[in-house]
């Protein structure tokens, strides 16, 4: 039986040896990435963001806009059933986190300043994400969300 996202284990030594330093940093140890200086902030192909620890997946690039921020912007989730939202705070202003559901991996942060049609900005680090190109959809198992760059959508 081939395991899934949604059996994944959380070994922290494995996971290490996995992501590189930037990556265990923000997943792991809530860090951030810089501004304009990462992967997906400018990225415009189609296809999916998962998780890069575990491969759930979280994001699609038709809900992706530019907020101007240097970071990855979605105003929703490919689905909430994979994403868990967490009051941080860390800072003087109150923010409200945003992690993976099953590797509880931090991702960013989720604000209210967002486009149509939710309002909110899903601001999310690069290091925490794996990019699959909508073409690569189906090989790569994550074929049923191939049906979100349906030309009637």
């Amino acid at each position: 039986m081939t395991k899934t996202y949604t059996d994944f284990e959380k070994d922290t030594s494995e996971i290490k040896k996995t992501l590189t330093t930037l990556q265990y940093q923000v997943t792991q140890k809530t860090g951030t990435e810089p501004p304009f200086q990462n992967e997906f902030w400018d990225n415009k192909e189609a296809g999916i963001y998962v998780d890069i620890v575990s491969g759930e997946p979280l994001f699609a690039s038709i809900h992706k806009f530019d907020s101007g921020t240097g970071w990855p912007s979605f105003y929703q989730p490919i689905d909430t059933h994979f994403i868990q939202l967490k009051s941080d705070l860390k800072l003087l202003t109150p923010r409200t986190e945003v992690r993976s559901r099953y590797a509880d991996s931090h991702l960013g942060h989720v604000f209210n300043d967002g486009p149509p049609p939710t309002g909110l900005r899903y601001c999310i680090n690069s290091a925490s994400l794996r990019f699959i190109q909508k073409d690569n959809l189906h090989a790569a198992g994550y074929g049923k969300y191939s049906a979100l760059f349906d030309d009637n959508q």
